[in-house]
């Protein structure tokens, strides 16, 4: 277990946290949009993951009230003082966390919780959160993550339906599973001063998802970017009452790289402060995760090896926030050796 320096330390620190200048707003049609009760929802959102690794849903069946509860539970918490907020970290890796991001040098203008989305598998960080809050906040949190799965559910087998991958349920069942290693991540993006160069925090850096699929829903600050296929980086339009959908690694591998786990990060914002609550779907530990045979007969024209779960989160635990984690698990081109006369 990595046990990291109380956070607090960093508040003498600030200018370790990363700047960058402002780039231009990805303007809100551009951002595929999928609403669930479209017939064509199917076909939309994997021309989405194809395209972007990233989109948004409408018409989710989310209930507004419970969105709303949750924020504002959310911003009980990160109002309370230091020294209590404290007793819930460091995070390993759940619990309270504070611009430390990971155990390897990550900072970020940010502070967060980071929730075990199982009720099967148990956290002591997770009950030092909620022994800091009031009841209805676990009662919140709990409604939320039970709406929030039945979203990722319908997605993943929309996605099944769509690629003719049988049965339905193959990507939604790991999620489903009563092991699966799902979690809820709470994060807080204080309102950054202005700084006379025209520069931004970085809230949090650029980076990909591990698990199959994220689910972002934000307040109506800006602050979130993509970095679309030329490589450029745009800002995401905010939108409270919608969902916004993370192709993970963990899919990248499943479709042989046909879906894309999208690289994005979060700039603070100079004026109002960020809070989003984002639900990572994770397979069990021991799953193995490989290209698909449905849609990959002959291993030999996988991308990438086979590995548990274990393995990948254990390999991402311990790199940088920014590295290209996949690399490690791409499978080398056979080298042809040619006899020299």
């Amino acid at each position: 277990m990595v046990v990291l320096p109380q956070p607090v330390t960093l508040e003498n620190h600030i200018s370790l946290i990363p700047t960058y200048k402002p780039v231009p707003v990805l303007t809100s049609h551009s951002i595929p949009v999928v609403n669930l009760t479209d017939p064509e929802a199917k076909t939309r959102i994997v021309k989405a993951c194809e395209e972007f690794g990233f989109f948004k849903v409408v018409n989710h069946g989310v209930r507004p009230e419970l969105m709303t509860r949750l924020e504002q539970e959310a911003i009980g918490f990160f109002a309370l003082p230091q020294s209590l907020k404290n007793r819930a970290g460091p995070p390993e890796p759940y619990g309270y966390g504070n611009k430390r991001i990971g155990p390897n040098g990550d900072v970020g203008w940010i502070e967060y919780i980071l929730l075990n989305a199982n009720p099967q598998l148990s956290s002591p960080k997770t009950s030092a959160v909620f022994r800091q809050t009031p009841q209805i906040f676990r009662e919140s949190v709990e409604e939320y993550m039970k709406e929030i799965k039945e979203v990722s559910y319908k997605v993943l087998e929309m996605v099944a339906e769509e690629l003719g991958i049988e049965p339905r349920d193959t990507l939604s069942k790991m999620l489903r599973d009563e092991k699966s290693d799902s979690c809820l991540r709470l994060n807080h993006y204080p309102a950054a001063e202005e700084e006379a160069e025209k520069m931004v925090k970085v809230g949090f850096g650029e980076h990909t998802d591990p698990q199959i699929i994220s689910v972002l829903r934000s307040n109506n600050t800006a602050g979130l970017q993509i970095c679309v296929k030329d490589g450029s980086w745009v800002a995401v339009p905010p939108d409270h009452s919608s969902f916004f959908i993370n192709v993970g690694d963990a899919l990248q591998v499943m479709t042989n790289g046909r879906f894309k786990s999208v690289k994005h990060r979060v700039l603070a914002d100079t004026r109002r402060s960020r809070i989003s609550m984002i639900y990572f779907g994770g397979p069990p530990l021991s799953e193995k995760i490989a290209p698909l045979p449905c849609l990959v007969p002959e291993q030999d024209d996988w991308l990438y090896k086979e590995f548990t779960w274990s393995q990948y989160k254990s390999s991402a635990y311990k790199s940088k926030l920014g590295d290209y984690r996949l690399g490690l698990f791409e499978k080398q081109p056979l080298l042809t050796h040619k006899t020299i006369v």
